[in-house]
């Protein structure tokens, strides 16, 4: 089973926009788990205060570094008295400062048995517990939300996808866009005519071979088309094709 560990100040928001759907039934299944930490609970002060001002000046208030590493040093603990590999588990922090998220990325992180996510909020997290706890730095995009609730939950889904069992179809995974550098081919359901399209020939043919080789032409086509990066990093590791 692979363990999410989510350190946030909104875990409502986390755990409900989890905990529905593929990723809702996997944890009931317990192929995966998903905690979400308050950062808040581990606050010393008396009100609950875990955000000040920066120092040097500007706009906006910066999450204190002393709630945040106690969050994470008892998760930290909890994973270590449960493993006694000795194992150092990886702790990722979402800002538009890291290195953009892809596929490639989601299938390294699920190999880990426990991933910790940070979420940022204000104007971030004193840099010197980002140097004390964080291995991975990992953005969603070059665009700025108000925090890392979001982007730690688009992480989650496309990351627990990838865990054995997960998806119902086990091929599902394999054939998506990006798997193998490109974009997933067009598909159809019934009924056979709708609004006088009709599904190509090819897929009612019955032909395994000719629908694999089909769907891979469509899917260079599409990868050429719309996404050309890909499609020429593609033809660089493919040149036959």
């Amino acid at each position: 089973m692979m363990n999410f560990h989510i350190l946030t100040l909104f875990p409502e928001m986390v755990m409900q926009g989890l905990n529905t759907s593929i990723i809702g039934r996997a944890v009931e299944r317990e192929y995966i788990s998903i905690e979400a930490v308050n950062i808040r609970d581990y606050t010393l002060d008396k009100h609950g205060k875990v955000d000040d001002y920066t120092y040097g000046g500007g706009a906006g208030m910066l999450m204190q570094a002393q709630p945040v590493y106690d969050a994470c040093m008892a998760v930290q603990d909890k994973i270590a008295a449960r493993n006694t590999d000795g194992k150092k588990v990886r702790v990722i922090y979402v800002t538009p400062q890291g290195k953009t998220f892809r596929q490639e990325m989601a299938k390294e992180f699920a190999e880990e048995e426990d991933l910790i996510i940070l979420c940022g909020h204000y104007e971030g997290i004193d840099e010197r517990v980002l140097e004390e706890v964080v291995t991975d730095y990992v953005s969603i995009g070059d665009y700025v939300l108000t925090g890392g609730e979001l982007p730690a939950m688009v992480m989650v889904d496309a990351i627990a996808r990838l865990v054995p069992g997960v998806l119902h179809n086990s091929d599902s995974a394999v054939t998506e866009s990006f798997y193998d550098g490109l974009l997933e081919y067009p598909q159809y359901s019934r009924p056979e005519l709708w609004r006088d399209k009709k599904v190509p020939e090819i897929l009612l043919s019955g032909d395994h071979a000719k629908v694999d080789a089909w769907r891979l032409e469509q899917s260079i086509e599409r990868t050429k088309k719309l996404r050309p990066d890909l499609y020429e990093a593609y033809i660089a590791k493919n040149p036959c094709i």
